[in-house]
């Protein structure tokens, strides 16, 4: 299929000529997310550079009814930011200034094409940071980040990106232009910014995000405890929670995970351990010196073999640079894998480890574990080989048995990479019918025509009727596509 000359003309003469991706070659880059299990190119891409731009394709769009499908970086593990039914994609990564930094309020106002990290950057000789960190911070959008409620490994102390948005412009499904929230933390009425955060772009497109900005920390102690089992280190991990202390992070990393970063980045994890977790502390100096010594003694008593802690800034973040480039280390192990999200209360954890080493033996794959141990949300990654017969389809069915063995634990199917496509069908495991009915009216309010990025985050429900009817099969009326 393909849109109409005329349509397309429409949108170069709102966007530019370099702002409109319409070849075949060009538009495949954005067949999918990093999550390259699902795949769906547009028909064309819009690269606009202002909020009237973006509400102008909107306004198009609908008109043509035509499906709208919102893209960051295209970082995304869930296939949320590519297109099942086509349509027009509208990425903003051309929309990444900082707009204002208003250290007296504590807050910034950025573009959603703004990287995560870039913030960090331009305040931190101020003293100040932006607290969410996903593991692609160096490469994500502050929109995307947004748009997924993304977590990270500091979430455990500091929380998800929810709680450090205060405001929203979005444009609606509906084609409006809203402003949501601002500097004010408190506001009366209904959140509708948290309404917003985590929707995946189901209800309109971000264009300015108003974001919280923290004091630096005076000091930071960060640590890696070797353990030989993963077992004894989810005890360690209850121990640390149990005794008051909240690290700043706590990750954990299991033996096949720890192989593949060493032989790929050499971050200095011993390649021997069963499992290490890193422990970060932030605050004032005295008390994270206090934490610290009872943190170690916590994992000693837990059987942990060693205990190492960084002595300066390189250190550190050499002992990060592994962790954050694990998923991408693991093309050592295998030539393809499948990411799991699901959480679990972290009292579980070692029940829940113990399960994914019986789905290991009973598949037959490896699942290398990495993971915000704090917090309790997995990130198993189920190793295959899709050139070997029936691996691929043993790969779907271990994911389908440890998602649904969390959620019997009382745990949650996503802890912070959301819904997309990848988990649209299993939110009926965990949300009732009156539920995701109530979602889909939701929806509806903000995007009536229901195109905005349609088939993703609810599920195809026939309790739910109409609501869940993605735009492109058969409610799109005949003449939009040539």
């Amino acid at each position: 299929m393909a849109l109409a000359q005329k349509f397309l003309r429409d949108l170069e003469a709102i966007v530019g000529r370099d702002g409109l991706v319409a070849t075949p070659e060009g538009r495949l880059t954005y067949e999918c997310d990093m999550h390259t299990f699902y795949k769906g190119a547009p028909d064309a891409v819009c690269l606009p550079t202002s909020t009237e731009q973006v509400a102008s394709v909107v306004r198009l769009c609908l008109e043509a009814r035509v499906p709208l499908v919102p893209r960051g970086s295209g970082t995304g593990l869930i296939g949320g930011a590519m297109a099942p039914y086509g349509g027009v994609m509208v990425s903003t990564t051309r929309m990444n200034r900082i707009l204002d930094v208003d250290l007296p309020n504590r807050c910034a106002t950025v573009e959603p094409g703004l990287i995560n990290l870039w913030l960090t950057n331009a305040v931190k000789e101020r003293g100040y940071f932006f607290a969410p960190d996903p593991s692609s911070q160096m490469v994500s959008s502050i929109g995307g980040n947004a748009s997924t409620n993304a977590g990270g490994p500091h979430c455990l102390k500091y929380g998800i990106t929810v709680n450090h948005v205060l405001g929203l412009e979005v444009v609606t499904g509906a084609g409006e232009v809203v402003r949501l929230g601002g500097k004010v933390q408190e506001r009366p009425g209904y959140d509708l910014t948290g309404v917003v955060v985590g929707s995946e772009g189901t209800l309109g497109i971000l264009t300015q995000v108003t974001v919280r900005l923290l004091h630096a920390p005076e000091a930071v102690k960060t640590a890696l405890a070797v353990f030989s089992s993963v077992e004894d280190a989810s005890e360690a991990v209850s121990g640390i929670i149990a005794a008051g202390i909240i690290p700043a992070a706590l990750e954990l990393l299991d033996a096949p995970i720890i192989r593949a970063i060493e032989e790929g980045i050499g971050a200095g994890y011993p390649k021997g351990a069963g499992a290490v977790l890193l422990i970060e502390l932030d605050g004032p100096r005295a008390e994270i010196e206090t934490q610290a010594r009872r943190a170690a003694e916590i994992c000693r008593d837990r059987q942990a073999l060693e205990i190492r802690v960084a002595r300066d800034d390189a250190e550190r973040a050499l002992l990060w640079k592994g962790r954050k480039e694990a998923a991408g280390a693991v093309g050592r192990l295998t030539p393809n894998w499948l990411l799991q999200d699901a959480v679990v209360p972290r009292s579980k954890l070692p029940q829940i480890m113990r399960e994914v080493v019986a789905i290991s033996r009973r598949y037959g794959l490896v699942i290398a574990n990495v993971f915000h141990a704090g917090d309790g949300n997995l990130h198993p990654l189920i190793c295959y080989d899709d050139r070997e017969p029936g691996q691929l389809e043993r790969a779907v069915q271990a994911n389908e048995e440890l998602l649904r063995a969390c959620l019997a634990l009382g745990g949650s199917v996503t802890g912070e990479h959301g819904v997309g496509v990848d988990k649209a069908k299993s939110l009926t495991l965990q949300y009732a019918e009156a539920d995701l009915n109530f979602m889909a009216r939701l929806r509806r309010v903000f995007d009536p025509q229901n195109v905005m990025n349609p088939g993703k985050l609810l599920p195809s429900h026939p309790a739910c009727g109409e609501a869940f009817q993605p735009a492109g099969t058969g409610r799109l009326p005949a003449g939009t596509w040539v």
